[in-house]
């Protein structure tokens, strides 16, 4: 048993058992569940709150590519890195194609954001920066069969980002279609990569104890994911902004 062990569960006996247990998992512990999404998707949230939330996702967004090819530097197998690489391509583009950071640069713009001062991260929560920090680490450090498990959360988040497109735009007048590209782009990338990933798992995770780690790794991410909106929800909604983190202006 670890600590982040699905606690007295019995041992995983099948690769379907497995699917079931992680599919439990993001029905339980998915950052979908966490207030602040609550508020922010149905608009109780100031255009300040807001801000703060695309802010501190962008060091998430802007982390992926860099965990991506860690990722890829775990693994021999030619195979694995082709199917995996895109992922960093869909996140820091390509010459002449935009990328999903670029576009999450439109969603912070839009929302009033100096871009430069988005990139610096400077004003990001230091929970924000921990959690992410620790999400690179899990990758290099485990397994690669871990570290793959670890993007399981993607099998949740179309839904997520339907909720958020239809929320954000039915409630602020400060945000419209174009700034919310990269959730879109999301809805076709996401479901492509969580079926690699999951197969993956399904497929290599031959004993329980590796079924076990498969589970603990997602929890893992699921756990960074919401620790990121504790963060938020404590200094932007209860008031507890920490010093040297961004403070909005106005409401």
């Amino acid at each position: 048993m670890t600590a982040f062990s699905i606690n007295g569960a019995a041992p995983l006996a099948s690769a379907g058992e497995l699917e079931a247990a992680l599919r439990m998992i993001g029905a339980t512990r998915y950052h979908n569940l966490h207030p602040f999404h609550r508020l922010l998707h149905g608009g109780k949230l100031n255009k300040g709150q807001v801000q703060a939330w695309a802010l501190n996702r962008y060091y998430y967004q802007s982390t992926i590519p860099i965990k991506d090819a860690v990722v890829i530097s775990r693994f021999r197998d030619r195979a694995t890195r082709v199917e995996w690489r895109h992922r960093i391509e869909d996140h820091d583009g390509d010459i002449g194609s935009e990328g999903g950071i670029e576009r999450w640069l439109k969603l912070t713009e839009g929302l009033g954001l100096d871009s430069a001062y988005v990139e610096s991260t400077q004003g990001i929560l230091p929970a924000t920066r921990f959690a992410v920090d620790a999400y690179v680490h899990f990758v290099r450090d485990r397994t690669p069969l871990e570290a793959i498990a670890s993007s399981l959360t993607e099998l949740f988040a179309p839904n997520l980002h339907e909720e958020r497109i239809a929320g954000m735009l039915a409630h602020y007048d400060f945000v419209n279609p174009e700034i919310m590209s990269y959730f879109k782009r999301r809805l076709t990338q996401a479901p492509r990569d969580a079926d690699f990933a999951l197969d993956y798992v399904k497929r290599y995770a031959g004993t329980p104890a590796e079924r076990e780690a498969v589970c603990n790794a997602l929890i893992f991410k699921t756990n960074v994911l919401w620790a990121q909106l504790d963060a938020l929800h404590h200094a932007y909604v209860d008031g507890h902004i920490p010093p040297g983190a961004f403070v909005p202006q106005g409401g």
